[in-house]
């Protein structure tokens, strides 16, 4: 960066005008508060530790970063804390006094799987395009973080929102098949 006084200044001068946007990207790459927060604490240790040798292009340089820590943390997750994660929102829930029925929670998270299923048979780009509008990103942002024009974010958006509802069925025809032989079979006794 620069001289050894001047380094925690302008650390401290980066860190505050990027981190919301380190953080918020990172939200919404990960659906988990905690675990952005956590991330873009990492981004902005690397920054201090090995900052890139032009700083006009940190912008660029924690960007990719942070897609970097963010899909290493997706790819290392494992299933353990994602059943911690579910377990906890079903907690919380709980907790607000709407505590579903058996079936009605069965089926939620029946679906819950199917949605995740189906967002990892996705591209990247696809996936990313489809939580981000969810995460309420504007076209200009989503194209910002795809690096994309602006212009055909809109076609992009509705080309993987069709992409997903045809793998949502098909993993629909799946299960629903596997249930009608079972069900078949059954009748036979």
């Amino acid at each position: 960066m620069e001289d050894g006084a001047q380094v925690p200044e302008l650390f401290q001068r980066l860190f505050r005008e990027h981190y919301p946007g380190v953080a918020r990207k990172l939200y919404a790459l990960t659906g988990d508060y905690a675990a952005a927060e956590d991330l873009a604490q990492e981004v902005f240790l690397r920054l201090y530790r090995n900052p890139p040798d032009r700083l006009e292009a940190v912008g660029a340089w924690l960007h990719r970063v942070l897609t970097r820590v963010g899909y290493d943390y997706l790819r290392h997750r494992s299933s353990g804390e994602a059943l911690l994660e579910k377990e906890t929102a079903r907690v919380a829930a709980w907790s607000e006094g709407a505590v579903p029925s058996g079936e009605t929670e069965v089926i939620r998270e029946w679906e819950i799987d199917v949605v995740r299923r189906v967002l990892q048979k996705l591209s990247d780009r696809d996936r990313t395009a489809l939580l981000l509008r969810e995460e309420g990103y504007s076209y200009e942002e989503i194209a910002l973080r795809l690096e994309v024009n602006p212009k055909i974010v809109g076609t992009l958006l509705a080309r993987a929102e069709e992409r997903l509802k045809k793998k949502y069925g098909q993993e629909e025809e799946r299960h629903d098949g596997g249930r009608r032989k079972a069900d078949r079979r059954g009748a036979d006794f």
